[in-house]
């Protein structure tokens, strides 16, 4: 239950990873600050469900090691990253291909060499094994092309970056004069995973950010699911600032007011809810239209892949968009002898008998004997940034009132934990209190 006596500095209206991170500026800086959350949890959309021994995250997002906001914002040192293996891999043409992940912004020769050294490791044992063995993506050049693509935009600075001209993901691929099918067998449905966008309607300069954290660092995932990450964020913070179960009705700059526990006083509100529920608590503010995504989990006696890699669809010839076992990734999210693989859809709930067939396909193995365990849709995942997008969407508002979340910046946990930290320095300069920073370097699992 909330004190009223008790009149916080800043009130802060949603605990996902957005409001959690502003959260730890303003009290590093030595502001008192009251989380507030509907929900009975923290996260929000970053949440895990527990299904007999599995950890299953209702929206599947990919995060990268390259994410500068995992590195300055405080609490995160105990999170560990699990990577997926260097080197996607993209379904094609009825065969798995395999292409370069630069770790580092290396020139064209060294994307050849390491395309040479995939193309001539060791095969895996036929009984360690059910999917075919990949083939690098293209021939040696197409490789070196594409390791130097995605080396140079790994290289370029935001600031170029952000000054490109703004069209649709799709038009700006074809637009730099790279193969129709790199574009189409690895970069387009590489984005599609990253932006949750199958049409690659987003602005450009946010698929080259994509890009560039792409090629700067390695696809990876929370250890224990998704929920982790938040609930890192929530128990760093001092005890009890963060509170469930309270609903907010009404906000203003000098108070909030909840559905069951009365009116809370404060000197300024931060919204961190999502773009609809701001909305309604601001009439006015933009809602933006969103992409829906479909996570779905199964269970399987053993793996059908032998490595923790991400396994994209080139072809669009079913629903699944990309998939992995991602019990290889993360072992902690499936019980000692049994598989865990995730898919996600670009879209609503598909047919369960097309998606296991298309997962049959896609791997090259009977999906019989697997077991569904949870479909989780998400009608509005992912906000959408068709061009022209605002990446620094405001966040002040005005004094004593400012927002933060995916829709005031990229709609990717990158862009919600750095708009948490916007609206925190916007708060922290209205009150005169210079800002703290947190630099904690982020262990990678083995």
């Amino acid at each position: 239950m909330l004190d009223p006596a008790h009149q916080a500095d800043v009130v802060v209206v949603g605990a996902g990873v957005a409001g959690l991170a502003a959260a730890h500026q303003l009290t590093s800086a030595g502001v008192t600050t009251v989380v507030l959350e509907a929900a009975p949890y923290v996260g929000g959309r970053m949440s895990t469900e527990k299904v007999d021994g599995f950890r299953l995250d209702r929206v599947g997002q990919l995060l990268t090691t390259s994410y500068p906001e995992l590195r300055h914002t405080p609490a995160l040192d105990a999170l560990v990253l699990r990577p997926f293996a260097p080197g996607i891999l993209v379904h094609s043409d009825g065969r798995h291909h395999r292409a370069v992940e630069p770790t580092s912004a290396r020139g064209a020769r060294g994307a050849l060499t390491a395309a040479r050294a995939l193309a001539s490791a060791p095969r895996v044992p036929r009984a360690a094994r059910t999917a075919p063995r990949a083939a690098p993506l293209g021939g040696a050049l197409d490789q070196a092309r594409l390791g130097a693509a995605l080396a140079r935009i790994g290289a370029t600075p935001v600031e170029r970056l952000l000054a490109r001209p703004e069209l649709p993901a799709a038009d700006a691929l074809f637009a730099r004069g790279l193969p129709s099918r790199t574009i189409n067998g690895f970069l387009r449905p590489l984005l599609s995973a990253l932006l949750c966008d199958p049409d690659l309607t987003t602005s450009s300069r946010c698929a080259d950010l994509a890009l560039h954290a792409y090629a700067r660092g390695r696809l990876c995932l929370p250890e224990g699911g998704a929920e982790v990450l938040p609930e890192h964020l929530a128990a760093a913070l001092p005890p009890e600032t963060v509170r469930t179960g309270v609903r907010v009705t009404d906000v203003s700059t000098t108070s909030v007011t909840t559905a069951d526990h009365g009116e809370l006083p404060c000197r300024a509100v931060l919204l961190a809810t999502d773009a609809r529920a701001a909305a309604e608590l601001l009439p006015g503010l933009r809602v933006p239209s969103f992409h829906p995504v479909t996570v779905l989990h199964h269970a399987a006696p053993e793996p059908p892949l032998a490595e923790p890699a991400l396994l994209l669809d080139a072809d669009r010839s079913g629903p699944v968009a990309h998939t992995a076992v991602i019990s290889h990734v993360d072992p902690s999210r499936a019980p000692a002898g049994r598989a865990l693989i995730s898919s996600t859809v670009l879209g609503p709930p598909p047919d369960e008998r097309a998606v296991l067939a298309h997962l049959a396909d896609l791997y090259g193995t009977s999906t019989a004997r697997w077991e569904p365990l949870a479909v989780h849709h998400t009608r509005e995942a992912v906000p959408a940034m068709p061009p022209p997008h605002d990446l620094r969407r405001p966040v002040r508002l005005l004094a004593g009132l400012y927002v933060c979340g995916d829709h005031r910046d990229t709609s990717t946990v990158q862009g919600a934990l750095h708009s948490g930290r916007r609206a925190a320095r916007a708060a922290l300069a209205d009150f005169g209190v210079p800002p703290t920073y947190g630099t904690s370097s982020l262990p990678l699992a083995a």
